[in-house]
């Protein structure tokens, strides 16, 4: 035979199938068909001249030959992963993967991304957004933005900016409720709480109160949800104060007290420190610095589409700050 080494296509269709034993769960995962997948392994069987797997009813099991040809395909396809990985990793062009959640990629990080893209047209940003924690280890994730203290051991860390919170109501709840004459009335207020209910308890506090009631009222662990119910008049809310400003100007919510809370917690870059020279990590991280400046302030009117605020980002990242 004078070329020895099967398709590379063959190989994975292989190693996929050995690993989920089923040739169906291969197919979805190498998004093809069934009927690909067992051309591929019959193609892989008559190169190496012997059964890999054995078929039997609904079931694929691996013949000793599959077994002892298993971890040399499955090691080879994954030193090729890992060596097209670092090839891209070292280039200032390809693929620049950053993880965000929802609301912070809709109300801050898209609207701004033109700009980005201008100043480097070689860097394809992939933007990964959900609730599951980032494993730069295990995960294909260069960059993360996280919400905390800043404190993620063994990642380094860069404060983009902290996040104001600030009371706001209905103008309808307001009307009904009368203006509030000093902080301590808020406590009174049907209130609108985050997952963990301590935002109104810390903020009354903050302001003097001495001794505020027990949190009651709905709370939501996804701030754009904690914002649409303070609009449709369920109850006084608190949330960024960028974030709100076009509600604000519109009318559809209203400031209840003049007193912000500045929170402990801000927004920062975090990717590990073998990744600081990369070229690719160090143009976004150059950007986003620039971009998070004061002189460059969230822009209300796009923010405000998805708003979010400290408990929807820190329920998403869940990065403990001190372990």
């Amino acid at each position: 035979m004078s070329d020895p080494l099967p398709p590379l296509n063959a190989l994975r269709a292989f190693e996929a199938t050995a690993r989920h034993l089923s040739v169906k769960k291969a197919a979805e995962e190498l998004h093809v068909t069934p009927g690909a997948v067992s051309q591929l392994l019959k193609g892989l069987e008559a190169r190496v001249g012997t059964a890999l797997l054995r078929r039997a009813h609904r079931a694929v099991f691996l013949t000793d030959a599959g077994q002892n040809y298993l971890p040399p395909v499955r090691s080879a396809l994954t030193q090729l992963a890992e060596a097209t990985r670092r090839i891209a990793s070292a280039t200032d062009g390809g693929t620049l993967s950053v993880s965000t959640t929802p609301s912070f990629a809709a109300t801050w990080l898209v609207p701004r991304l033109p700009t980005f893209q201008q100043a480097h047209p070689a860097i394809d940003l992939r933007l990964l957004t959900g609730k599951g924690l980032v494993d730069f280890t295990r995960d294909d994730v260069d960059v993360a933005i996280r919400h905390g203290l800043g404190r993620y051991p063994g990642l380094r860390s860069e404060r983009l900016f902290a996040v104001e919170l600030v009371p706001v109501a209905a103008p309808e709840l307001t009307e009904r409720q009368g203006r509030p004459r000093s902080a301590d009335a808020l406590a009174n207020w049907p209130l609108l709480h985050d997952a963990e209910r301590q935002d109104w308890p810390l903020w009354l506090q903050a302001q003097g109160v001495p001794a505020a009631p027990p949190p009651r009222g709905p709370a939501f662990d996804d701030p754009g949800l904690l914002r649409q119910a303070a609009i449709a008049g369920q109850g006084a809310a608190l949330l960024a104060a960028a974030l709100v400003e076009a509600d604000i100007a519109q009318d559809r919510l209203s400031r209840l007290w003049d007193a912000a809370w500045p929170e402990a917690f801000a927004y920062y870059l975090v990717y590990p420190p073998s990744s600081a020279a990369r070229p690719k990590v160090a143009a976004f991280r150059d950007w986003a610095l620039a971009a998070a400046a004061p002189g460059d302030t969230p822009d209300a009117s796009a923010l405000a589409r998805d708003a979010s605020g400290r408990t929807g980002l820190i329920a998403i990242f869940n990065v403990a700050d001190s372990a």
